[in-house]
């Protein structure tokens, strides 16, 4: 219909009643536009799939702390979140106007973020982003989602090399006598971190020699404006599936026993927020703790294996000077020449869970269960990370087609045949 101002400027105007009920209006400089306009509105109304033009100028920031606040979010999560989005994301795109972001400045800011950030560290970062957009899109906040076709930078996983035997042997003898059984632990079971160090004492079944894992000890990273650490407790483990049992062999069990003897389970005051809805505070009983009986921190706790990790290269540098000592005593003769082990700089007690794996898949374990003792969420994750370590047999291979085949009726003609 003509609008006021009918006869000047943009004199056609198209009126209609929004998904809410509420009454809105364009207008248009040509009749043409004004109906290309209404009949895409109509259209858009009779899909659901309508748009409101004023929602999509709310900031970016808005639209993402909605989301934010509504997502379900285990706690170590949503503190990333929060964190990646602050640091990250709101000081590009915060105070825009979420409808204005265009598709080549999400691929400029994957440009200059992959120049801060490790590829797989940008991968999860920009997941955050591409889900917000995602949101608005279903909300109606905007129409198209601005991420869709970003390119990414390549993430080239480094193939996992497990820690030597010797060196795992190195680092246990290198442990203070309050933390080798722990350590003794973490290499016969597989743990996470957070899950050795959560342990209770009813956490071990002597009997069955086997251990539970049903919680993890977690540690909250520091705020940047808070004046104390945040204090650590008892949280759910990593995945579903990483609520598991895992079997445990003979000397395991013998030394958690005696390190139970000389360092009996220390009772701490604990907050436990195993479940989710009713965080409580209790008395646990820790299976290992600190030498002021209080629970094992990150902080500490990366202090402790440094020193364990420079004793055990010391005693490893020892040994090998000697078998290459009594290697050229012999006159070189003797086998090939011993060649140095050592703990590799950055190492850590997640190289203790790969060790674990590495011998559960030398002694060829499938990938189902290597996956069930890890407590890794889906086979493909043990895949993605372990498959360069499953043996490549050939003559494994042979054996199982001749299996399958063996019955067939042999193709090629018998030498009597040929000569006749």
């Amino acid at each position: 219909m003509p609008s006021a101002e009918h006869g000047k400027g943009k004199r056609w105007q198209v009126r209609w009643y929004d998904a809410a009920g509420e009454q809105q209006k364009e207008n248009f400089a040509k009749r043409s536009q004004a109906d290309t306009r209404a009949n895409t509105i109509a259209a858009d109304l009779a899909r659901g799939l309508y748009v409101d033009p004023a929602a999509g100028k709310e900031s970016f920031r808005a639209v993402a702390e909605r989301w934010r606040t509504s997502a379900v979010h285990r706690e170590g999560t949503a503190t990333r979140v929060e964190r990646t989005l602050r640091l990250h994301i709101y000081p590009t795109f915060g105070d825009r106007p979420i409808v204005t972001i265009r598709p080549s400045e999400v691929q400029a800011w994957v440009k200059d973020r992959s120049q801060v950030l490790a590829p797989s560290t940008l991968r999860v970062t920009y997941a955050y982003l591409v889900t917000i957009m995602h949101t608005a899109v279903r909300d109606r906040t905007i129409a198209v989602n601005p991420c869709a076709g970003t390119k990414l930078p390549e993430v080239r996983r480094a193939e996992i090399v497990p820690l030597h035997k010797d060196a795992v042997h190195a680092l246990i003898e290198a442990a203070p006598p309050r933390h080798r059984a722990m350590i003794l632990l973490a290499v016969a079971s597989g743990l996470r971190q957070g899950e050795v160090f959560g342990l209770e004492v009813d956490c071990i079944d002597f009997l069955r020699r086997e251990v539970t894992v049903r919680q993890q000890l977690i540690t909250p990273d520091r705020e940047v404006d808070a004046d104390e650490t945040p204090e650590p407790y008892l949280g759910e483990p990593k995945t579903h599936e990483s609520y598991r049992t895992v079997p445990l062999v003979g000397i395991a069990v013998d030394a958690l026993a005696a390190h139970l003897q000389q360092y009996p389970a220390a009772v701490v005051d604990i907050e436990d927020r195993t479940d989710p809805r009713k965080p409580r505070r209790r008395k646990a009983h820790m299976l290992f703790s600190n030498d002021r009986n209080e629970v094992i921190k990150r902080a500490s706790w990366t202090w402790v294996w440094s020193r364990m990790e420079e004793r055990a290269n010391e005693a490893l540098s020892k040994t090998h000077a000697e078998a290459h000592a009594a290697w050229v005593q012999r006159g070189r003769l003797d086998g090939q020449e011993p060649a140095p082990v050592r703990v590799p700089d950055g190492a850590s007690m997640h190289d203790l869970r790969h060790f674990y794996a590495s011998a559960l898949i030398k002694n060829r374990e499938s990938v189902k269960t290597v996956q069930r003792r890890l407590g890794h969420s889906k086979p493909s994750i043990t895949l993605d990370i372990y498959t360069h370590l499953w043996p490549d047999d050939e003559d494994t291979t042979r054996a199982a087609i001749e299996a399958v085949l063996g019955d067939v009726p042999a193709l090629c003609p018998t030498a009597t045949s040929i000569s006749r």
